[in-house]
């Protein structure tokens, strides 16, 4: 379970990198001075900033197999699906005719994935937490 939690945590991470990327490409930044985007910037670095640092929490378990570590990254991982499923929502209900702002271009598919496989790995740590289970 554990290499499968971890394979899911860096496509999730990956997948979040290139909307990251997209949305910086689309003005994402810049577009925060003129109001015209659906993504505070807070909001917007925030829930990669909280994913990896679950990861390294994540990455402290698989090295030390400590308990603690692995409700943190869970911990870690709530607010993290709460502020992803915030960005989602925002996304869908912005994404009509005339949806402007950064994050219009997103593709489809990158998001329903990196949601997929965020809540893949979400479930898999909780079930890593709760359990205990540790098999690789």
């Amino acid at each position: 379970m554990k290499l499968a939690t971890t394979v899911t945590w860096l496509l999730a991470t990956g997948m979040g990198f290139y909307l990251l990327i997209v949305w910086l490409a689309d003005g994402g930044l810049r577009r925060q001075a003129t109001k015209v985007t659906r993504f505070p910037a807070l909001l917007t670095l925030v829930h990669p900033l909280l994913a990896l640092g679950g990861l390294g929490f994540w990455t402290a378990y698989l090295l030390t197999s400590r308990r603690v570590y692995v409700w943190t990254s869970l911990a870690i991982l709530v607010v993290t699906a709460l502020l992803g499923f915030t960005m989602l929502t925002r996304w869908l209900l912005g994404r009509g005719r005339h949806a402007r702002g950064a994050g219009r271009r997103f593709p489809v598919l990158a998001v329903f994935l990196h949601g997929l496989v965020g809540v893949a790995t979400f479930v898999l740590v909780l079930l890593t937490a709760a359990t205990g289970a540790g098999g690789a």
